[in-house]
């Protein structure tokens, strides 16, 4: 697909953007390369000639990345086109960029494949001037890690809801930002956001305020073929579109022993509530819903403690809600009810009863947030979605770019 850009400009623009990062370079003047237009001179109108050079990939280029982006210069463009055509000579759907300097495949580019690049730009005096350069992309590594989003196309989600990249191997340090450049997150309508590194294997995008119900999201993971260090590199680019569905708020208070839920600011309920007791102590903090089932297990051998001494326990449970990865749920809890609303005394999860537990489940969506107040401990960093249990500033210095 061809973009057209009215804008008269001499840019380089390297390759790749932060998602929440952008930046501006320039470099000093290039030979023009075999078939690019060379310096403007006067055109019998008086206006300069237009002129153009595809500066990345260099002509016949070879194992170059298929993430690879193309990146141009222009002088005096009224009009600038780029064509990319694969070796049978169709042309690979992509976009120039807003500056006009790059331009992006939608998709990956294929292994060992020639590829030929058509840069045409157009000045004052309305003659095309066509550059042509070519190049080879790398063939397939042998070690290719697994690349997904936790957010899946079409899903609707919570206000809270971070856009999570899981990758199958740890990204190391030196490669996180090339990585990061090749993370593209926008949301409709535009709100702020920014790229947090919770360990090598996954990074989140968080606006810097809930996002706006209704908003869409857009994601992709262009890293196809991008190093992730050592022998890996990245198996595919990954694509997502979602929706954020209506502001839905769990406030939970050890105080008064009650869940508070509202929607789009109103109070749509209120329901006792009995949390860990103090040997077993429910975390505060800012969470997440982060897994939903209609029931499961809940087995205490699997945090140390044998089913069958004294504090162990194996029993299906209804209507259960992950908050945290060691185990922390809302579910149905009706053995506790009579203690639900006056004292706690789960194994640290948010016990309701049957019905408020069914009714909770039918509301909520993965994504939707849930805050808990006044307990002994406070939720430790990273376990579950606790992006928004620290500030911005905090948050923000996790991005690798």
């Amino acid at each position: 697909m061809r973009r057209t850009t009215g804008a008269s400009r001499r840019a380089v623009l390297m390759l790749g953007a932060a998602a929440a990062v952008t930046a501006a370079c320039t470099e000093p003047e290039r030979k023009a390369p075999s078939g690019a237009a060379g310096s403007p001179s006067p055109s019998p109108s008086g206006a300069p000639l237009a002129t153009g050079q595809i500066t990345t990939p260099a002509d016949a280029a070879a194992s170059v990345s298929t993430a690879t982006d193309i990146a141009v210069t222009v002088d005096n463009a009224t009009r600038t086109d780029v064509e990319l055509l694969d070796a049978a000579g169709a042309r690979v759907e992509g976009h120039l960029q807003p500056d006009g300097t790059t331009w992006r495949p939608a998709r990956q580019l294929s292994y060992n494949t020639r590829y030929t690049v058509k840069l045409t730009v157009a000045g004052g005096d309305g003659k095309d001037v066509t550059t042509t350069t070519t190049f080879t992309t790398m063939k397939k590594p042998a070690n290719l890690a697994k690349v997904s989003s936790v957010v899946q196309d079409k899903q609707t989600v919570g206000v809270a809801m971070p856009l999570i990249v899981s990758f199958g191997v740890d990204v190391i340090k030196d490669q996180r930002a090339a990585v990061q450049r090749r993370l593209f997150a926008t949301s409709n309508p535009p709100q702020e956001g920014v790229w947090h590194w919770f360990s090598g294997k996954e990074v989140h995008f968080r606006p810097k305020e809930y996002w706006q119900p209704g908003t869409t999201l857009s994601l992709r993971a262009a890293v196809g073929g991008v190093s992730f260090g050592g022998k890996w590199v990245g198996e595919r680019d990954v694509t997502v579109q979602a929706t954020v569905g209506r502001k839905l708020l769990m406030e939970v208070d050890n105080k008064t022993k009650q869940l508070t839920v509202t929607q789009d600011g109103q109070v749509v309920r209120t329901c006792p509530v009995s949390l860990g007791k103090p040997s077993s102590p429910t975390a505060s903090g800012h969470l997440i819903i982060m897994i939903k089932n209609e029931w499961e297990w809940f087995d205490s051998s699997t945090f140390g403690v044998p089913s069958e001494s004294d504090d162990g326990y194996r029993m299906k449970v209804y209507w259960p809600q992950r908050l945290t990865w060691d185990g922390e749920y809302f579910h149905s809890a009706p053995w506790s009810e009579q203690h639900q609303g006056k004292r706690n005394v789960s194994h640290g999860c948010t016990n309701l009863s049957e019905a408020n537990a069914k009714w909770l489940w039918q509301q909520t969506l993965i994504g939707d947030p849930v805050i808990i107040r006044g307990t002994e401990e406070h939720v430790k960093w990273g376990n579950g979605w606790t992006d928004w249990d620290i500030d911005w500033e905090r948050y923000a210095k996790g991005s690798a770019v």
